[in-house]
């Protein structure tokens, strides 16, 4: 009995690596018969999942597919064959693979997307005429379209930010591919300059607290001529470069944008500096908050594709100036300046046809989601807004921001509730103990 009793655990392990085994080689070849995919295994921490980066070949045009292609990157974990499968809308470059709580919660397999015209995801030359939300979710379409051939369970779309309003506009334009959506702290707005955000600044938080900011605002304005030798030198040091805005507009702007990066982020109303604080901590604390960086040359490009779509269909923000009458010396104070940096300052027209329809849409059809988002994030501002009609949730997660409104931070009731519904939504038992832990 002694002797059998070892063996076992040996039998096990030459088991589960045998399993093992067999079900790369199976992936391996799925794939390997799988049109217009590249792949490449990665070595990941999760013993029970294989990881790769995948090459998709996408049109540039999908409705005329002769204008030419590109490779998109996406990066596969998958755990099994018949586990249900997670398809991550990412709204930026995805250079490597990340695990989403929503993967570990359903311990299902995961294809996180980069988005088009995103990090690797591009032509050698862009043509922004291709840049649109109709070609966008029609990349995911295709991705969805393919691996359904290896994965025939349900699917669960999500995505952060920008990519959780990428995983609304892919249910909006495909409402069959996936059986449950759910988007984090994502804006849908309703115009080129989304009016929401102006009321969301303006009633957030404390009257003393929002008093301090603009104060604070008022203060970096009014003693620019030593603040910017500091933010030159500071500047210098970090590598930070201003051709596309010289560095008194993003002066300018970094300090308008500062009580949107304030709530976005959830920083603490008593650590505002006050008329006290010498100017060099002050301006410390003010870029930890407003990194003039974001203002500088490298982002602008970074951040080309994403400009491009918020000045042309998905709406952005802007700044309100009327406060700061007599101080703003490198912008115009009408009318207000906008947060969408053009590609080489290019003008387009932006269309709000596509924000109308999506709007009118989920109300009726948007079953099957569940929105969450940060009750002080300041996009929470333009997030789609509860209603009636469908079976859907919603959690706005009191104290929770941009970054941490997350189901791991949600109250247990508020996890059981959603947890719940996707257990009714994709007729499965779900293991609460697979999320990880909060913060």
């Amino acid at each position: 009995m002694f002797r059998i009793s070892l063996l076992l655990p040996v039998l096990l392990f030459v088991s589960f690596e045998f399993s093992a085994q067999e079900t790369f080689s199976a992936l391996e070849q799925k794939l390997f018969e799988m049109p217009d995919v590249m792949f490449e295994k990665l070595d990941d921490s999760d013993p029970e999942a294989l990881v790769y980066k995948i090459q998709v070949k996408q049109p540039l045009d999908h409705n005329n597919p002769e204008m030419g292609w590109f490779w998109q990157r996406a990066f596969l974990t998958h755990r099994g064959f018949d586990n249900p499968t997670l398809i991550c809308t990412e709204g930026y470059n995805r250079p490597r693979n990340r695990t989403y709580e929503l993967s570990l919660l359903l311990q299902s397999n995961q294809i996180d997307v980069e988005h088009r015209f995103f990090g690797t995801s591009r032509p050698d030359s862009l043509d922004y005429r291709f840049l649109n939300l109709e070609q966008v979710t029609a990349d995911l379409h295709k991705i969805n379209t393919l691996f359904k051939e290896i994965y025939a369970g349900k699917w669960v779309s999500t995505g952060i930010s920008k990519g959780g309003s990428t995983t609304i506009f892919y249910r909006y334009f495909y409402p069959e591919d996936v059986d449950v959506s759910i988007p984090y702290v994502a804006p849908i707005n309703i115009a080129y300059e989304e009016p929401r955000i102006y009321q969301f600044l303006d009633t957030i938080g404390t009257d003393a607290c929002r008093k301090a900011l603009l104060a604070f605002q008022k203060r970096l304005l009014k003693n620019r001529e030593a603040v910017l030798p500091l933010i030159r030198f500071y500047s210098y040091g970090a590598g930070y470069e201003y051709t596309y805005l010289n560095l008194e507009e993003a002066f300018e702007y970094a300090v308008l944008e500062y009580p949107f990066s304030f709530w976005q982020y959830g920083q603490d109303c008593a650590a505002i500096p006050d008329k006290t604080t010498n100017l060099e901590d002050a301006v410390k604390y003010f870029l930890g908050v407003s990194d003039i960086g974001f203002f500088s040359d490298a982002p602008m490009v970074g951040y080309g594709s994403h400009y491009y779509q918020a000045a042309t269909e998905m709406g952005y923000y802007g700044y309100e100036t009327e406060d700061f009458k007599g101080l703003l010396k490198a912008l115009p104070m009408q009318p207000h300046p906008h947060a969408a940096f053009m590609p080489n300052k290019i003008e387009v027209p932006f269309d709000g046809s596509l924000l109308e329809a999506v709007n009118e849409w989920l109300p009726v059809n948007g079953d099957q989601f569940i929105y969450i988002n940060g009750a002080i994030d300041t996009w929470s501002a333009s997030a789609v807004a509860p209603n009636d009609q469908s079976d859907a949730l919603w959690f706005f997660m009191d104290d929770k921001h941009h970054g941490n409104a997350r189901i791991r931070n949600m109250s247990v009731a508020d996890q059981d509730k959603l947890i719940g519904a996707l257990e009714r939504w994709l007729d499965m038992e779900i293991d609460k103990s697979n999320l990880p832990d909060g913060e």
